[in-house]
């Protein structure tokens, strides 16, 4: 049953090294990160699932001890998603998809030690039932289970922002923060996928697999973090 979950962004720009020059931009999106993921070590899961956006190569389970790198974007950073693993997931090449690698990054930050961590990389184009039924069945894998959920709203809400400027960023933006801040499940789940995806919103799929999940559990939303800089919509939120 899920007892707890945070929402982060995840774009490299979180990790300070990645960030450089312009870290102290999200200085106050990773202090939101870091107390969502204090709520999350409060609730005592059994099980600690990370779930956020990937390419397809990445999609699918990350077991603990699965390796990421921030070499792609030029930092020589490797992050390891949880404890060594004893199947030897720890030795093998970094492969965890670059929303869970920040995860990590953030899990590694706080000192995470509360529970067995797993990842899961879900497309983006993942339809909102089975992203449902995703949430459901990861709710379901132990008797008190949190999400960590990885993705950025949309990247439209500027003219420098990575999608341009689009007049519909905003309000779509509002309507995710609103329902992630209040626990909305039904709201999340009637998210428009078509409309994310013209959005370049990376959080779609995570979001509704965190509706499944959540479905039954009675839990309440708190907003942390609202704010796009770069033109990207950034939300932090724990529910509990």
């Amino acid at each position: 049953m899920l007892v707890a979950a945070a929402v982060c962004p995840c774009p490299p720009l979180l990790v300070p090294d990645v960030a450089a020059g312009a870290a102290p931009e999200l200085d106050a999106a990773r202090a939101a990160c870091t107390d969502a993921l204090g709520l999350l070590a409060a609730s005592r899961p059994d099980l600690l699932v990370v779930v956020g956006p990937a390419e397809q190569s990445a999609r699918g389970q990350h077991p603990e001890g699965t390796r990421g790198s921030f070499a792609g974007f030029g930092v020589d950073l490797a992050v390891r998603l949880g404890r060594e693993s004893a199947a030897g997931a720890d030795t093998a090449a970094p492969r965890l998809p670059a929303s869970l690698a920040v995860a990590a990054w953030l899990l590694e930050r706080t000192g995470w030690s509360d529970a067995p961590v797993e990842g899961l990389g879900v497309g983006e184009p993942l339809e909102a039932e089975r992203c449902v039924r995703t949430g459901a069945q990861l709710a379901a894998r132990a008797e008190r289970v949190a999400l960590l959920v990885m993705g950025d709203a949309s990247a439209c809400r500027t003219l420098k922002a990575p999608g341009y400027l689009d007049e519909r960023a905003a309000g779509f933006d509002a309507e995710a923060a609103r329902a992630l801040g209040t626990a909305d499940v039904d709201a999340l789940k009637a998210l428009d996928a078509e409309l994310a995806q013209e959005l370049k919103v990376a959080g779609r799929a995570p979001w509704q697999v965190l509706a499944g999940a959540a479905e039954g559990a009675g839990l309440a939303g708190a907003l942390l973090y609202d704010e796009a800089p770069c033109g990207v919509g950034y939300i932090v939120a724990a529910w509990s």
